[in-house]
């Protein structure tokens, strides 16, 4: 019993702690200053255990790997994803450099399991600043864009420039408005 009672104190105490550095403003949310290693390691734990279980029953479509699908992917890519993600041969960009957390170098990183990829492209992740492309495109043309970043890191900068010769990144309007009605995978 007496355990119980520690174990119940020892939480209370916690939660209060919480409350006052929430409260006081002491924990600076600044996008230029890192997070205290604690609050980033629970975050990534969070962040991976979350896109794990939400992504684990997605189908992956059988032609993942279709040269159609990675040409489609290739211009929602190059329109969509550049300014963060970046391109072969591209150190940084001017958004990248005012993000916190950094996002990942597709072009150096070997793309996670693909279900995981699709999860994150169609919900986002909260205070990372990755959008829900979900809300805008459909699952086939978010599968394109899992289906290109797949092929990414092996892309040379000749190679990706004819890749996404025919996008635009300056006019991506069009709206894949039956995405809203896609029950969330």
């Amino acid at each position: 019993m007496k355990t119980f009672v520690r174990i119940g104190v020892v939480t209370v105490v916690l939660l209060l702690a919480g409350v006052l550095v929430a409260w006081s403003g002491t924990y600076d949310v600044a996008a230029d200053v890192p997070h205290w290693r604690l609050t980033q390691a629970v975050m990534q734990v969070v962040r991976t255990q979350s896109v794990t279980v939400q992504s684990g029953n997605i189908e992956v479509p059988a032609d993942l790997g279709s040269q159609k699908r990675i040409a489609a992917g290739a211009t929602e890519y190059a329109e969509m994803c550049t300014g963060c993600h970046l391109a072969p041969g591209e150190a940084s960009s001017e958004l990248r450099d005012g993000l916190y957390p950094q996002p990942p170098d597709l072009t150096k990183r070997t793309t996670r399991d693909p279900r995981a990829a699709f999860w994150i492209v169609k919900h986002g992740i909260k205070m990372t600043a990755m959008p829900a492309w979900g809300r805008s495109h459909d699952d086939q043309t978010i599968w394109n864009m899992v289906a290109f970043v797949q092929k990414l890191p092996d892309m040379t900068p000749q190679q990706y420039r004819a890749a996404t010769a025919h996008a635009n990144p300056e006019a991506h309007e069009h709206h894949h408005t039956e995405a809203a009605s896609h029950s969330h995978e």
